[in-house]
């Protein structure tokens, strides 16, 4: 069992919130196929930096998921905004450490923060 905004879930209850989200991508930006997790987390660091940088650098990569992660993360307390560079990135404090043991669970984690900014996405582009 997993507590999910506030919810006690099952593990496929999480696995089929991911699906949704990720079917809500593959048509709301024209993919062909379902994003995995890796693709999701550049597409919201691209979205949280506010514009697309060249990604075909490793580094640039990187640092998108660093900010899609910390983003994420920070709904949960576990970071914060530090500022903006001259470059326009974010930086981001840490202020607990994630106290996740095991890959599955740290992907899980990031799973459930990636619905709920979804969710959060598709509800605000529905008030349009």
């Amino acid at each position: 069992m997993y507590l999910f905004e506030g919810e006690l879930m099952e593990e496929w209850e999480i696995e089929f919130e991911w699906l949704k989200t990720k079917h809500f991508i593959k048509e709301r930006f024209g993919m062909d196929r379902l994003p995995d997790l890796n693709g999701v987390l550049l597409l919201v660091g691209i979205q949280e930096l506010g514009f697309a940088p060249d990604t075909s650098k490793k580094e640039v990569k990187q640092d998108l998921m660093h900010v899609a992660v910390c983003t994420l993360l920070s709904e949960s307390g576990y970071y914060e905004t530090d500022g903006v560079d001259l470059d326009g990135w974010p930086h981001f404090r840490k202020l607990k450490p994630v106290e996740v043991i095991g890959e599955k669970e740290q992907e899980n984690l990031l799973i459930e923060h990636v619905v709920t900014y979804f969710k959060r996405v598709q509800f605000q582009s529905n008030d349009k």
